[in-house]
């Protein structure tokens, strides 16, 4: 059988795929629901045609840029694309008037900012009177925290929407209508299996326009199988007899698609090989949403509690390289810290909060080695869970003595009522005294007794035990 290129079969040239299928209407956007489905706040904004100025924040490849192209066209109002990173304000300001020019032509625009974090704070308030006045609806995308980007002023006036990474399952239905769109790949017969699919899906970490940039590229690097000249006779004469007309196949099944497709003879084939170059590589087993997901960080976070630097620097590894978020993961590590760590080293908290804000400032790839030094510390600190028992064990307690009331000594007394009712009557201020101590009551009668915080030996922490023994002593010896 004859192999050819798919180059050689299809000469024109085509916008990418990503762009031939972006949706046009909410009934054909995937993803969003909790903005967009029935009901939810942005779909009665949009169907009342009620929009006002907007941020969209959330990663790369969600819909952004679509879903304000379906704003604008839902609410028949003239869509200005702006691109932060090739304007200034002299573009800001010709914009501008364009839009009050449509204004006074009954015209609503929708300015459209993408990587609107990339203005600098003179930029950002050029928009300002605009907005403020009603010439323009401003909606930005942003990938970046609006609270940190953004100024405030222009904060204020705009509602932020956080739109999610989209799910596996998401990305799976956008591939899928991609092989049957006639927009997409519909009208040729493609051979591709759901495992393949979904290794696409997973390997693009909920980035739509990434997955389909993938599918296109396995595509268009597949294998086209031309039938022998034996094979097209027998076509010719019998088509029914060699091939079942008007039966469509499902995707991930290795038969051909419809006898409409059938009819061009050819079929691309995608291997598991050709898959895996496209991936960079052999798809590796992890889904966000699913179990492997927390298997992971599972397996971190226990390697680090077992004091395993090799093992915690491979189970990072297999998470950043399957695609994980490392902030997600510069986080879990946060919490570690006070978890396992504790006061055994007071100095793993900072690190771990410094890693995150490195992680936050230089993003992948270059955060990979922040990250190891971080799970490395926490390996290698002594550890101690007395900060994580002593709150549960207090927590107990809380919730069924959760009406006692605050020891009057130790509540407020800044008003005269306040005063007469006895609030701060006994008070006794520790820096007045000589061992910066007192013996005062500071629990509610219920638990007078009771003694959380039970430090333990290792590391600094052992300080903390000596400290705390000489404190409880003291109080015992000044009853």
């Amino acid at each position: 059988m004859e192999q050819t290129s798919l180059f050689t079969m299809n000469s024109n040239i085509k916008r990418p795929l990503a762009s031939r299928l972006r949706p046009e209407s909410l009934d054909e956007f995937v993803g969003q629901s909790h903005l967009i489905g029935q009901g939810k706040i942005l779909k009665n904004l949009i169907d009342h045609d009620e929009i006002s100025s907007m941020i969209f924040w959330g990663p790369p490849g969600v819909g952004k840029t679509t879903l304000a192209k379906i704003i604008a066209k839902k609410t028949k109002s003239e869509f200005i694309n702006f691109s932060a990173v090739k304007s200034g304000i002299k573009e800001i300001k010709t914009v501008m008037e364009q839009a009050e020019s449509n204004l006074r032509l009954g015209i609503k625009t929708i300015v459209f900012v993408d990587e609107i974090h990339r203005f600098n704070k003179a930029q950002q308030d050029a928009f300002l009177p605009y907005v403020e006045k009603g010439s323009i609806i401003l909606i930005g995308a942003t990938t970046e925290n609006p609270s940190f980007e953004i100024n405030n002023a222009l904060l204020s006036r705009c509602k932020v929407f956080v739109l999610k990474a989209l799910s596996t399952d998401d990305i799976v239905k956008l591939l899928k209508n991609a092989l049957s769109n006639p927009k997409g790949f519909g009208d040729q017969d493609i051979s591709i299996t759901d495992e393949m699919l979904r290794s696409i899906a997973v390997f693009s970490n909920g980035d739509a326009r990434f997955a389909l940039s993938t599918l296109e590229m396995v595509i268009l690097n597949s294998e086209i199988s031309v039938p022998d000249s034996n094979f097209d006779s027998n076509f010719d004469s019998n088509t029914n007899s060699n091939i079942d007309s008007g039966t469509d196949s499902s995707y991930g099944s290795d038969t051909n698609s419809s006898s409409s497709k059938r009819t061009s003879l050819h079929r691309i084939v995608v291997t598991e090989e050709i898959l895996e170059q496209c991936l960079s590589g052999k798809p590796l087993l992890y889904d966000k949403d699913g179990e492997e997901h927390y298997n992971l960080i599972s397996a971190l976070h226990k390697s680090m509690r077992n004091s395993d630097p090799h093992a915690a620097i491979y189970w990072l590894s297999r998470m950043l390289e399957a695609g994980e978020d490392p902030l997600y993961i510069a986080r879990r590590v946060v919490r570690f810290a006070a978890e396992d760590v504790g006061l055994a080293d007071p100095e793993a908290l900072k690190l771990a909060v410094s890693a995150y804000q490195a992680c936050h400032f230089i993003g992948m790839p270059e955060c990979n080695v922040i990250l190891t030094e971080a799970v490395t510390y926490m390996a290698l600190s002594p550890k101690s869970n007395a900060m994580e028992v002593s709150y549960f064990a207090a927590r107990a307690d809380a919730l069924e003595t959760i009406s006692d009331p605050v020891p009057n000594v130790i509540r407020n007394g800044v008003t005269n009522l306040m005063k007469d009712l006895g609030y701060g009557k006994g008070y006794q201020y520790a820096h007045d005294t000589e061992d910066k101590l007192t013996n005062m009551q500071c629990l509610p009668d219920a638990l007078v007794e009771k003694k959380y915080y039970t430090p333990t030996e290792q590391g600094k922490e052992k300080i903390f035990k000596e400290r705390l023994e000489y404190i409880e002593e003291w109080k015992k010896n000044h009853r």
